[in-house]
């Protein structure tokens, strides 16, 4: 999500290559997962998945809850505390203002409104907007405590009690705000109804979803913003080839150790007696959370480790052109998604199947990363990440390749 431009930090080199290709493999997986939820939404999600019950189908859902459910949201994550890492440290040593980030963050809190608003209500970049604020406070701090505040942020056990006592001391309830629709009303708004009964249905469902954001996605994503953030801090991109060596041992053990807990959790731990007591059930799910973690961790050491290697690195670099333009990919997703299953497009809301909707999102991708590569022959940057840097840097920019 985060500009980590060429422009920003020095010469073009294979280490900021991989962080475009990095942002562009989780764009896959963001896509993979959301598609599922732009065809049925979270109220409908039980019922509408009975129905697919084939063997394809099953091997669809089990992949998506191996490999994707949990694990791109972070890596997400982790490169947009990256991106502020090296921007942080370009501005401090240019000597521009602090204002400059102020103006970043505020237009991509807007660019997540207008997203919620105008194509889809999962949006994450308005949350991103507001943590990168945060994290912008902390800049200072030293590596070692900032990890400490990151191990904190993510085992804290009582965000549930404490959006409970808020919400209940604010008279908020999330329960209510989707009480007017049934599941058959929802499929005719999508299907049938007008533009603004489908952004009206947005905004009741965000409205509904604000526990989860508070919950569950905010410390996930402030704790991968910090970790991300030490990463540019400590400048460990410069040394990326000898650093994947390096951990590769231990990298690959905890990979095994923790995809042996998700495949137990997912597949035989639900099942069981002690699943049924609360305390083990909320230990279960933290381990398994953290577990999820660790895997978005391995996929980006897997691909920094895998681009070492010639026959790697250029089935890897299409990617990069994606990357590059992370933020306009991102809402252009929404937008094909809104075309695919609403009213104003193909109305396909609560019709295909899970290998349906993974084929699409592989689909649609190749399809953003031709269209990117075409559109970085002629252009400098993205037409989102150009109108985002012109508010950043209060100015117009050039974006416009200059011939040669």
């Amino acid at each position: 999500m985060t500009n980590l431009s060429h422009e920003n930090v020095g010469p073009v080199s294979n280490r900021i290559v991989l962080l475009d290709i990095l942002r562009g493999f989780a764009l896959l997986g963001i896509f993979v997962v959301n598609i599922e939820i732009m065809n049925c939404i979270f109220m409908n999600q039980d019922a509408f998945s009975q129905q697919w019950t084939s063997s394809l189908d099953t091997l669809v859902v089990r992949l998506q809850q191996l490999f994707f459910y949990g694990k791109f949201f972070p890596i997400f994550s982790l490169l947009f505390g990256v991106g502020i890492s090296i921007q942080f440290l370009s501005v401090k040593r240019k000597g521009i203002p602090m204002t400059f980030f102020y103006r970043r963050m505020g237009a991509l809190f807007l660019f997540g409104i207008a997203h919620i608003l105008f194509l889809w209500p999962g949006d994450v970049i308005h949350m991103y907007a507001l943590l990168g604020l945060c994290i912008l406070f902390l800049a200072e701090w030293k590596p070692k405590n900032l990890i400490i505040l990151a191990i904190i942020v993510f085992l804290f056990p009582f965000y549930g009690n404490i959006f409970e006592w808020i919400t209940t001391m604010l008279g908020y309830q999330s329960e209510t705000y989707l009480k007017s629709y049934t599941p058959e009303s929802i499929v005719t708004a999508i299907r049938e109804g007008s533009y603004l009964d489908g952004m009206s249905l947005r905004i009741q469902e965000y409205k509904s979803n604000i526990a989860v954001l508070f919950v569950s996605l905010i410390p996930k994503a402030f704790t991968m913003f910090i970790f991300g953030f030490i990463i540019g801090k400590k400048r460990w991109l410069h040394e990326i080839d000898t650093l994947v060596q390096r951990i590769k041992k231990p990298v690959l053990w905890i990979a095994v150790l923790s995809n042996v807990y998700r495949v137990i959790f997912l597949f035989f731990l639900w099942e069981t007696e002690i699943w049924k007591d609360s305390f083990w059930r909320t230990l279960f799910i933290y381990l398994m959370q953290l577990c999820d973690a660790l895997m978005a961790l391995f996929y980006i050491w897997i691909l920094a480790y895998l681009y070492q290697y010639g026959f790697w690195q250029k089935l890897l670099s299409p990617l990069q052109y994606a990357g590059r333009m992370a933020l306009t990919n991102y809402l252009l997703q929404s937008f094909i998604g809104l075309l695919i299953f609403s009213s104003i497009g193909l109305q396909w809301y609560q019709t295909l199947s899970p290998s349906q909707t993974m084929g699409l999102a592989i689909g649609v991708f190749i399809g953003q990363v031709l269209l990117s590569k075409l559109w970085l022959s002629f252009f400098r940057f993205g037409p989102l990440e150009w109108i985002w840097r012109c508010i950043s840097y209060g100015k117009v920019l050039e974006i416009r390749k200059k011939k040669e």
